[in-house]
């Protein structure tokens, strides 16, 4: 949408209280890699607040929504 900000990968992270570095999302993302059937908000690698955070903001579609699409797709190489 015009005029909301576009969040990058590295404040994905940071929103989530994870390590925001270019090598430990990489990091982060190789060892989490998730099968094609399950659900990134379903995954057990984020806590319920973070889970929480996920499901909100890509329910609201809100300005988050395209660094979390990108985050479900580098998770699911497979699908």
């Amino acid at each position: 949408m015009l005029g909301e900000p576009e969040y990058t990968m590295n404040e994905l992270f940071e929103q989530l209280g994870l390590d925001s570095s270019d090598e430990a999302i990489n990091s982060f993302i190789e060892k989490h890699q998730l099968p094609k059937n399950e659900k990134l908000i379903e995954s057990s690698v984020w806590t319920d607040t973070q889970r929480m955070f996920l499901q909100e903001e890509w329910q609201k579609d809100a300005e988050w929504v395209e660094v979390i699409d990108e985050l479900n797709v580098r998770m699911h190489p497979d699908a």
